[in-house]
């Protein structure tokens, strides 16, 4: 069977179109990414322009449910993408579905910011809806673009070219950072207005309402760029060879974008094809039952870390004040500031992670990174909680900050990285799509807990002091507690998961194993 085809992908050089490829494949992460970014400056926003509450002595915010409903379907969306579009790519072939999810996030992007009717619940309604699909698109991309990209690279340089394509969150993030402090500067200074506690109408400009339709639609143009060399993209051999099992067609392909002659053997041997087993079976159980459980369990739980970031992130600023408190600033002053903020904890932190795996998943392997990630992140998760009185005194913020940076740093020089390029290489190639997919929707249910379990969690213990509408929770300091123990279970999971640093993805998949079996069979 067409060895020679994989094995010229396997020695490949890499070359001028595994670049192109990040780029193409990585277009979804940077969509994520700058969606997750955007949403957090924009849900601030929309509670100043539709929920304003005459003679309030604190700017409107969204009640609990709808900031909830915006953030989480979302989550849903790209929850039933993955597991949708994740099955669909093994049984279609990846580029069919590759168009479409691309597509779908281009559309959705434009049509969040457009809202039909003026009042909130018109608004929020449509937001939501549009934010479901845009989610379901962006999940297709995780198990599609972690694939597409598994089956082109060599083996040499996988794991780089796979942790490269998630590393496009980085720049999503700062496009989003930097895109928000562009339009929030430029109506700040072309309509200027006074503090809400000084002006508490006149502090939101008419004109502020542009502003987070501007920056969720901007979204969409990266996305839309990309989309006609998406479509010209060809099937990656592997499928073709592997599932599809049409080796010229596979030789072919890969010979038009990559510099490599290969040789297929016309005749299609007409070997009686062994009884390849399926995805529900015992024999996937007992060759990859375990490993499925690694990579559910180990993305489960990092997400259950990582998504709580984010609700951090703004309470942390506020804390440390480098955000001061929102009435002493007008709509666009609030949005200037958090994208601000957020920039450059990305700048120092988020960003260098991801590049640090690239760097080095292929020297030291991804299981020694997430490893690693699993236990920096627990060390310096208990070293926020257990002083964490200390760390709320004025004096001692910066030493806070540098803390918190480290976790997520080493959480992207870590198992966030890691757990996305693993579920890539270590299944057989015709269920490589619909497990990754599996595994990374076991990461968005992750999310929600660590979403919004931790919105209600971390809420004072003193009921008085809650944000309005939550009930009494068990503090910050113990819910950095709670997340300490969540990293110390996905280090135990990590155990599960083989190395697929330098083999053949059928190697690894044991899909040569199979083939020999089959042979000596007939």
């Amino acid at each position: 069977m067409g060895k020679e085809v994989l094995n010229a992908l396997d020695v490949a050089k890499t070359q001028w179109y595994h670049f192109t490829a990040i780029i193409i494949a990585g277009m979804g992460f940077f969509t994520d990414a700058y969606d997750l970014f955007c949403i957090s400056l924009v849900t601030k926003l929309l509670g100043r322009i539709y929920y304003h509450v005459e003679g309030a002595s604190k700017p409107g915010t969204l009640p609990p449910h709808v900031s909830a409903a915006v953030n989480g379907v979302a989550f849903v969306g790209t929850l039933s993408g993955q597991l949708f579009f994740g099955w669909l790519g093994d049984k279609l072939g990846r580029k069919k579905v590759y168009g479409i999810t691309l597509m779908l996030m281009v559309m959705a992007s434009i049509a969040s910011g457009l809202s039909f009717g003026h009042d909130p619940k018109t608004v929020m309604t449509t937001l939501c809806f549009f934010r479901f699909w845009l989610g379901f698109g962006i999940g297709g991309d995780y198990p599609l673009s972690a694939t597409i990209m598994s089956e082109y690279a060599n083996k040499k340089t996988r794991g780089a070219f796979i942790a490269a394509v998630f590393a496009m969150q980085g720049f999503g993030i700062l496009a989003g950072g930097v895109f928000a402090i562009v339009i929030a500067s430029a109506f700040k200074a072309r309509f200027r207005a006074l503090p809400y506690e000084v002006d508490p109408f006149g502090s939101t400009v008419p004109q502020a309402d542009y502003v987070w339709r501007i920056i969720l639609m901007a979204g969409a143009v990266p996305a839309a760029l990309t989309y006609y060399w998406r479509l010209k993209m060809p099937e990656t051999a592997r499928y073709t060879a592997l599932v599809a099992k049409n080796m010229e067609q596979a030789a072919a392909d890969m010979a038009k974008v990559m510099q490599v002659e290969i040789q297929a053997e016309t005749k299609m041997e007409e070997k009686a094809q062994g009884k390849s087993y399926g995805l529900f079976s015992k024999d996937f159980l007992t060759r990859h039952g375990l490993h499925l459980l690694g990579t559910t369990s180990t993305w489960f739980l990092l997400d259950i870390a990582f998504y709580s970031q984010n609700l951090f992130q703004k309470d942390i600023f506020s804390a440390i004040g480098w955000i001061p408190p929102a009435k002493t600033m007008n709509a666009l002053e609030e949005v200037f500031r958090i994208a601000r903020a957020q920039t450059l904890i990305a700048l120092c932190s988020t960003v260098p992670g991801y590049w640090f795996t690239v760097a080095f998943i292929d020297k030291i392997g991804r299981f020694s990174i997430q490893l690693m990630g699993f236990f920096f992140m627990t060390i310096f998760m208990f070293a926020l909680a257990i002083p964490y009185d200390h760390w709320t005194h004025k004096e001692n913020r910066i030493g806070f900050v540098v803390l918190y940076s480290l976790t997520f740093f080493f959480a992207n020089f870590g198992p966030n990285a890691t757990t996305f390029v693993v579920p890539a290489e270590i299944f057989p190639a015709r269920f490589r799509s619909t497990c990754h997919g599996i595994s990374s929707a076991s990461g968005k249910l992750g999310a929600m807990v660590g979403a919004f379990g931790f919105l209600y969690l971390a809420q004072n213990q003193d009921k008085s002091k809650t944000d309005a509408g939550y009930p009494a929770g068990i503090g910050v300091r113990n819910s950095l507690l709670v997340l300490g123990f969540v990293n110390i279970l996905g280090f135990m999971f990590t155990f599960l998961v083989p190395e697929a640093k330098g083999k053949s993805l059928e190697d690894i998949s044991g899909e040569n194993e199979e083939e020999a079996e089959t042979n000596n069979k007939v």
